[in-house]
């Protein structure tokens, strides 16, 4: 399991021009399912990205949690980020889980950040979205939970 975490001021997502979530402050998190995810990665995500410090605390750029400081998160299915791109010049897909694997697994890392008493919004998985974000810095990390 993939996920590029962005900072954010401010996050949302569109859906023929349509606002169908949106947050304030805190993380969107675009999150790729590859075909071997498990739900032991998607608690391995939840519980990294909880405790993960990026948000400043006085003079410290980095030393804050998404707890710490209340914030929100908004999470986007990107099966995109498991693509295989050893080979020629289009992306191979056949390493992302197909959608009978795939979302269940997204809304499960969504619960899990949820029972962390985390705000948790989410895209419409498998549409077509527009998503607009204010990127806080810019900080963006990217986290595999093959990378224990």
């Amino acid at each position: 399991m993939i996920s590029v975490l962005q900072r954010v001021k401010s996050a949302s997502v569109f859906i023929d021009k349509q606002m169908i979530s949106s947050i304030d402050s805190g993380y969107m998190i675009l999150l790729g399912v590859a075909n071997n995810d498990t739900d032991a990665d998607a608690k391995f995500l939840a519980d990294k990205i909880a405790g993960f410090r990026i948000f400043p605390e006085g003079d410290k750029n980095m030393n804050r949690s998404i707890t710490d400081v209340d914030g929100m998160v908004l999470v986007v299915s990107q099966f995109t980020l498991c693509a295989d791109l050893r080979r020629g010049r289009r992306p191979g897909f056949t390493t992302s889980a197909p959608p009978e694997i795939a979302e269940p697994l997204y809304l499960k890392f969504c619960d899990l950040l949820s029972e962390q008493e985390i705000t948790v919004k989410k895209g419409r998985f498998g549409a077509m979205m527009d998503v607009s974000l204010i990127n806080d810095g810019p900080v963006t990390f990217v986290l595999n939970s093959r990378e224990k």
